[in-house]
């Protein structure tokens, strides 16, 4: 049985960390999820306790209410057209610093927001570290709701082992992303993470993938433990 109160360390000592990237006058994109949670309110803290003029934008509308509760200033991501630093976490993390996110319907607003940002930092515990990604985890692919069955046939006809609509828990029907759209959950046993991230992009009706292979991290902290990308 997994130690829960390990994993839960491991993700507290990874967002402390991540503080280290936090200097006075930085642009900040925040990611979403339970480790970056524990990073949004630390750097409010950190913000209030040194004086810090910073400002951010978040990945989701999660993320936007834990930053207003911890005292951050946020603005609108269009706000921006370059980042100083963004934090986020990851359902996988593999050796070359590739990751699958998207766990928690984020994964679009995510890879706009590391993909405008100078250094990308990825928080994670011990847990989400695999050899190859798809160990664990499917592949959210955020879709148009009209294109459901021409996007799910064009993958199955991709090699995709298993499509599958996410519902929602707590609500009937399927979970609905930030942007009012549906997300398929997406299994392939082989594959190159990058060519994938293209192909899976280039389908007419998807919005966005999970793979994180062209806008990797920089950086990897895994249980407070920094991982610098070659």
């Amino acid at each position: 049985m997994k130690d829960v109160s390990i994993n839960v360390s491991e993700k507290e000592l990874s967002a402390i960390k991540a503080l280290d990237f936090v200097r006075g006058n930085k642009t900040i994109g925040l990611g979403t999820g339970s480790t970056t949670a524990i990073f949004i309110k630390k750097l409010g803290e950190k913000i209030q306790k040194e004086n810090l003029n910073i400002l951010t934008c978040t990945t989701s509308f999660q993320s936007f209410l834990l930053a207003k509760e911890a005292g951050i200033p946020v603005y609108p991501v269009s706000y921006f057209s370059e980042l100083d630093l963004s934090v986020d976490g990851a359902d996988e993390v593999d050796p070359n610093f590739q990751l699958i996110k998207g766990g928690g319907a984020a994964h679009t607003m995510e890879k706009i927001v590391h993909s405008m940002s100078k250094t990308f930092v990825c928080i994670v515990d011990s847990t989400k570290q695999v050899s190859k990604l798809g160990e664990k985890f499917p592949i959210p692919v955020e879709i148009l709701p009209e294109a459901i069955s021409s996007v799910k046939k064009q993958l199955l006809e991709m090699g995709a082992r298993d499509v599958q609509l996410r519902m929602a828990v707590k609500k009937d029907g399927p979970v609905i992303t930030d942007n009012g759209n549906f997300v398929l959950d997406v299994r392939f046993d082989n594959f190159d993470p990058k060519d994938l991230e293209i192909r899976i992009k280039s389908i007419p009706g998807v919005v966005e993938n999970g793979i994180f292979a062209i806008y990797r991290p920089h950086y990897v902290i895994v249980g407070g433990k920094e991982l610098k990308r070659d």
